[in-house]
């Protein structure tokens, strides 16, 4: 089989890259060893007519209109702004921390004036931010860093928060108002229909050929392309000549309850220090569906299994750095997304990605 374009995996980015590509007039072969496309934002209706995020909880939020404007053109939206709950102390508080949060937890009444002199009382003074650890004791001292991020952070990476680097903590804001929003960008959406009817829109083009169930490193050689845009994790493109660059695992365990309507008042409730699992996610909340029952999906953080995360450590960092000057080399081959990149970023960073290098392409 001969392409202009050959895409490996079917999540934004290599759904992206391969709209684009297409646009620009070149055929666009798209492969994924799964079957199904989207990646991990796939979605789709469990057995009781729920549509459900497999993969865990994908919630779309970007400040970059261009990004907003780019993906409108494959759904339309819901608005819809997450909302997080900690289960701290036998209580349900807002996270990320804020005025509501500390007050609840300490049984005061503080005003956001108070909430700010009370923070900058307990902040612990660092003088130089490494760890993800530095980053939540200088933004909320040790009591609260104990009780919300420590005990999440280890089951989440297996690691202590003294062992990751500053930008996995520093994704988490602390405000002293009562926002309650997770996020605070201009446009937070779902997709109407879901992640799977975008992607379908996305790949619809003539010039873009979809094979599921298809492992790149069978098929390599049967396939002639111009160009490649890979999106797995660059270690494994490479044979993992120089190591296995680690990435963190997900378990997940769906649960389906016919007799109740909810199961808990937000879509995510966070256990940083209770259980196994890290979380609930209540698809309900996030789609807007009206159904009888519910479904519900605990998380379970692991360490073998599909990449999902890139592990944030300075040692990891500097083992994707051999693999990046490798693929720096590269002429007919582009290394884009969370995996390839090995960069730990949300939906809209991804696609910004795969627009930036179908540019570069001329597309």
């Amino acid at each position: 089989m001969k392409v202009d374009c050959l895409v490996v995996g079917a999540g934004f980015a290599g759904a992206v890259s391969a709209e684009r590509l297409a646009a620009s007039g070149r055929t666009v072969l798209v492969i994924d060893r799964r079957d199904h496309i989207g990646g991990n934002a796939h979605d789709r209706p469990d057995p009781h007519g729920i549509l459900v995020h497999p993969y865990g909880p994908h919630i779309f939020h970007t400040n970059a209109e261009r990004i907003f404007a780019y993906l409108s053109r494959f759904t339309d939206w819901r608005f819809y702004e997450h909302r997080v709950l900690a289960a701290v102390d036998g209580k349900l508080l807002p996270m990320p921390i804020n005025r509501t949060t500390i007050n609840g937890l300490y049984g005061w009444s503080l005003d956001e004036a108070g909430i700010r002199a009370h923070l900058d009382a307990v902040r612990v003074p660092i003088d130089t931010v490494r760890t993800s650890e530095d980053a939540v004791l200088a933004s909320v001292g040790a009591d609260l860093c104990d009780r919300f991020f420590r005990g999440y952070t280890r089951k989440q990476w297996g690691l202590d928060l003294a062992e990751l680097s500053a930008s996995v903590a520093a994704r988490i804001p602390t405000r002293t108002g009562d926002d309650d929003r997770y996020f605070t960008d201009r446009f937070q959406f779902m997709p109407a229909a879901g992640y799977t009817r975008l992607f379908e829109a996305m790949l619809s083009s003539p010039r873009i050929t979809v094979r599921l169930a298809t492992d790149f490193f069978q098929v390599r050689d049967e396939i002639a392309w111009d160009h490649l845009i890979f999106t797995g994790p660059i270690d494994s493109f490479y044979g993992h000549r120089f190591g296995r660059l680690p990435y963190r695992s997900l378990r997940f365990e769906h649960q389906h309850l016919a007799d109740r309507a909810t199961f808990q008042p937000v879509g995510q409730v966070n256990y940083p220090n209770d259980h196994a699992f890290t979380r609930i996610t209540e698809f309900k909340h996030l789609t807007g569906q009206q159904a009888a029952g519910t479904s519900i999906m605990r998380e379970y953080p692991c360490a073998d299994g599909e990449p999902f995360y890139p592990i944030p450590r300075p040692e990891n960092e500097a083992l994707y750095q051999r693999y990046k000057a490798l693929a720096a080399e590269e002429t007919r081959v582009s290394f884009v997304g969370r995996l390839a990149e090995y960069r730990y970023y949300n939906m809209d960073q991804v696609v910004g990605a795969a627009l930036k290098t179908a540019e570069t392409l001329g597309a």
